[in-house]
């Protein structure tokens, strides 16, 4: 398991700075945003893509996750949507969706996260399904071919926040290159117990998100130790269960200090790494 932190939290930095910090942070790994200001497909050249490999291996970082979840270069947070009546906006988070798996193929990462589709809105939840599943359906077979996961990221008040909406998504989906990217914080947010959630839905965990969150289940991010999760019990699911992949810290809130935001969180949390088997 290589723990890392994504850069969505450096937005006031360049990717590279953004890489270097991580790295001096004590981080084995880096989640890159896949929109701007760190990578988004259309401002990534050759050049561009050599000299982000270089600072990779030279910071020796291995990258977790390609985070392709916000499109705020022409939208927001959540838009364009795979679930927009808009064909050509739905076109949008497709194309992207491609341009994504095509760069974390070539920064030899094993899987993307993506949104799945949201909010709703004026909309029935059938109709908003049939939507996603056809987009999926025109970027799964490069998915495949790439051999990188497409990895569905539940998310309060989008079309799939919960495990039952997360099992009753994947039985309709045949392709292996589709699985979940796990936040738990999100799954505390639902008002599940995030332990509880990993195992309904281990066998598709492919990179797991984390963050705190406070008592009151409100979806915002915070640093490790300053809400209620109870780390220790999730992790020791996620290794009871086996789970080998990456972890990636997520506090895209703290823009004006992700040094600090870091720090705090691994002094928090190195502890309970260390005695589940995960920390040196």
């Amino acid at each position: 398991m290589i723990f890392g932190y994504s850069t969505n939290a450096f937005v006031n930095y360049s990717l590279v700075e953004s890489i270097e910090k991580i790295a001096n942070l004590g981080f084995g790994g880096v989640e890159i945003m896949g929109d701007r200001p760190h990578l988004y497909p259309p401002d990534i050249d050759d050049e561009e893509l050599t000299r982000i490999q270089k600072v990779l291996e030279t910071n020796n970082q291995k990258v977790n996750n390609i985070n392709s979840f916000t499109l705020f270069a022409v939208g927001d947070t959540y838009l364009p949507s795979w679930i927009e009546k808009d064909a050509e906006r739905r076109n949008i988070r497709i194309e992207h969706t491609h341009s994504c798996l095509m760069l974390a193929k070539r920064l030899n990462c094993s899987n993307i996260s993506i949104p799945p589709g949201g909010p709703i809105d004026n909309m029935s939840r059938k109709e908003a399904m049939a939507l996603f599943y056809q987009g999926l359906e025109q970027v799964i077979p490069t998915a495949e071919s790439l051999g990188v996961k497409l990895l569905v990221e539940p998310e309060p008040e989008l079309l799939i926040e919960r495990t039952s909406e997360f099992l009753s998504f994947i039985k309709e989906i045949k392709s292996p290159a589709v699985g979940l990217n796990f936040d738990i914080g999100h799954f505390y947010c639902a008002g599940e117990d995030p332990g509880e959630a990993f195992e309904a839905l281990f066998e598709w965990v492919g990179h797991v998100h984390i963050e705190d969150i406070a008592e009151s289940r409100v979806h915002q991010h915070l640093i490790a130790g300053q809400g209620a999760i109870d780390f220790k019990s999730v992790m020791k699911t996620m290794v009871r269960l086996g789970y080998q992949g990456d972890i990636s810290l997520e506090l895209y809130p703290y823009t004006d200090r992700p040094v600090e935001a870091g720090q705090e969180s691994l002094a928090y949390l190195r502890p309970t790494l260390k005695e589940v088997g995960w920390g040196d």
